[in-house]
């Protein structure tokens, strides 16, 4: 049994990272797998015949048994006249009841998930636009959107090579030909869900815009899940992270933090009226959950991770920077975070998502626009954070004193 408040891959004694240690997130090779959350390590290998029963007791295997062998006997010409005369009438019945079988078989060509005949069928598919977290946020809006309206969901080229090598993805992938052939509808969504979506007219809708809102999909939460789902590879090495990082700590409780900078810090007091998360926000939320966990470890990803060494407080001896304090892959920094036991989030829809897949409890920057910010126009706060996070508010007296960062 597995301690309080630890993912089960990582509990005391499991060699998260199996006989060959970790594997790179865009690595090849099956990892041992787990019915647990979180991994999937520890199920029965398959026969070393590849599944087949070719036992006696099975009917093929009836078949094959050494003992159940029948000598064959040249059979008499009449015989084999009369089985070629038989065996042609059945297959001329067959070509007669299903001429079109031939031609339906799949070109070889077309890309999986291809439809056929995509003009006389019909489909849905978003526009592709964005880094992981805005990719995540058009992919669940799609496959939500298409579903409540009756059609069936398409993505692009571009969003299957971003998001493929990370998730178990199931929406099929149009071809770049049928793509640039299709008499597209562009339907703009906002950031939030709305009645009029729920009745969107059209057979070749393309969705636009940057939607990323709980309130599209979260009725689905659990196919959504499904569909961000890690291959194992990934989930493997994530964990094989994290449990490095238990040392001594018999009950430990992972926190995955996120600090947006990079663009943001110039963006959003320019732009915005708006800051990004300090040094006080950061201390606070990570009070929270050392005054609620007995052994908490703080797991730090960001774009900015020569500002949060600097300003991080490591003097707990519990927060641990991710790639040893480099900017990493943002695919591997996603894993880490989805993968801990709860989340403190800075701004940006990178964070959301990786709130949302942990599930746990998370802590986000609230009030970070000031009331007259333009921001506030295309996105809904209410919208964006699920009702149960907990929000702490933003210091927004540097952004009056105009400094901000």
């Amino acid at each position: 049994m597995h301690q309080l408040g630890v993912p089960a891959c990582a509990a005391q004694g499991l060699n998260v990272g199996g006989s060959g240690g970790a594997r790179t997130l865009l690595g090849c090779g099956t990892p041992p797998v787990c019915t647990e959350r979180g991994c999937e390590k520890h199920q029965e290998p398959p026969p070393a015949n590849g599944g087949w029963d070719l036992l006696p007791s099975s009917p093929l295997g009836a078949m094959t048994a050494p003992d159940s062998w029948v000598s064959f006997r040249p059979l008499p010409k009449l015989t084999l006249g009369l089985l070629a005369i038989m065996t042609f009438s059945f297959l001329s019945h067959l070509s007669s009841r299903f001429p079109s079988a031939r031609r339906s078989l799949p070109c070889p060509n077309t890309m999986a998930g291809s439809p056929p005949h995509p003009t006389e069928r019909g489909m849905w598919t978003v526009n592709s636009l964005g880094r992981l977290g805005n990719q995540m946020g058009e992919y669940a809006t799609l496959y939500a959107l298409a579903k409540m309206n009756g059609h069936q969901a398409y993505i692009l080229p571009e969003m299957h090579q971003q998001l493929a090598p990370l998730f178990r993805i199931t929406l099929p992938v149009l071809s770049s030909d049928v793509v640039q052939n299709i008499p597209w509808k562009d339907y703009e969504l906002h950031d939030w869900m709305s009645e009029e979506y729920r009745h969107i007219e059209g057979k070749y809708v393309r969705l636009t815009g940057y939607p990323c809102s709980w309130t599209f999909y979260h009725h689905l939460r659990q196919e959504i899940l499904q569909e961000f789902s890690f291959h194992d590879h990934v989930k493997e090495e994530a964990n094989w992270y994290l449990a490095g990082l238990r040392g001594q700590r018999r009950n430990v409780t992972y926190v995955g933090v996120h600090v947006r900078r990079g663009d943001y810090v110039r963006v959003m007091p320019e732009h915005w009226k708006g800051v990004v998360a300090d040094k006080a926000y950061l201390e606070k939320a990570m009070g929270y959950f050392r005054a609620k966990y007995q052994e908490p470890v703080f797991v730090v990803t960001s774009n900015g991770m020569e500002w949060c060494r600097e300003n991080i407080d490591t003097s707990w001896g519990d927060v641990y920077f991710s790639g040893d304090g480099k900017e990493s892959s943002p695919g591997r920094d996603f894993a880490l975070l989805a993968h801990c036991n709860h989340t403190i989030m800075t701004i940006g829809s990178f964070g959301i998502w990786a709130g949302y897949l942990a599930g746990g409890e998370t802590v986000y920057l609230a009030n970070y626009t000031l009331p007259d910010s333009p921001f506030l126009k295309i996105f809904k706060p209410e919208a964006a954070f699920l009702p149960e996070w907990i929000g702490i508010d933003a210091d927004l007296s540097p952004l009056r004193r105009g400094t901000s960062g």
